[in-house]
C-alpha cells in the first residue's frame, strides 16, 4: 500500500543475550505478516510480543536456554506512533524540546 511505515526496536537481554537475538530476529517478521497490521498496528503490535514469546519459549526448551529479554518497540503508521514494551524497558519521546510520557513503566511495586 502507500502507507509510510518505519519500525523500531530495542531488547535488553536478562541472564544471556539469546532471548534478546531472538526478539532482535523474529519480533518485526511477526509484525510485518499479522493480519491486522494495516488496519489495527497496535493489536498486531500485542500478537506479535506474545508469538515471538511463544516461538522463543519451544526454542528455550529444546535449547536448554534460560535467557530472558525485556523490550520496547515503535511503529509508526503515516503520522500515528504506536508504542510496546514489556518488562522494564522504557521509551521516551521530546517533541518541540519536551519530555512527552508515553507509558508507566512496568515496576514490582506496580500493579
Amino acid at each position: 500500500d502507500d502507507i509510510d511505515r518505519a519500525y523500531f526496536a530495542v531488547f535488553d537481554g536478562h541472564g544471556g543475550v539469546d532471548a534478546a537475538n531472538y526478539s532482535a530476529t523474529h519480533l518485526h517478521v511477526n509484525v510485518g505478516l499479522h493480519q491486522e497490521i494495516v488496519k489495527n498496528p497496535a493489536e498486531a503490535l500485542k500478537c506479535s510480543f506474545q508469538k515471538t514469546d511463544e516461538m522463543f519459549l519451544l526454542k528455550a526448551k529444546r535449547e536448554k536456554l534460560r535467557s530472558g529479554t525485556t523490550g520496547v518497540s515503535a511503529l509508526i503508521v503515516g503520522n500515528k506512533l504506536h508504542i510496546a514494551w514489556l518488562g522494564d524497558s522504557q521509551v521516551m519521546l521530546v517533541q518541540q524540546g519536551k519530555a512527552v510520557t508515553l507509558m508507566e513503566p512496568h515496576k514490582p511495586e506496580r500493579e
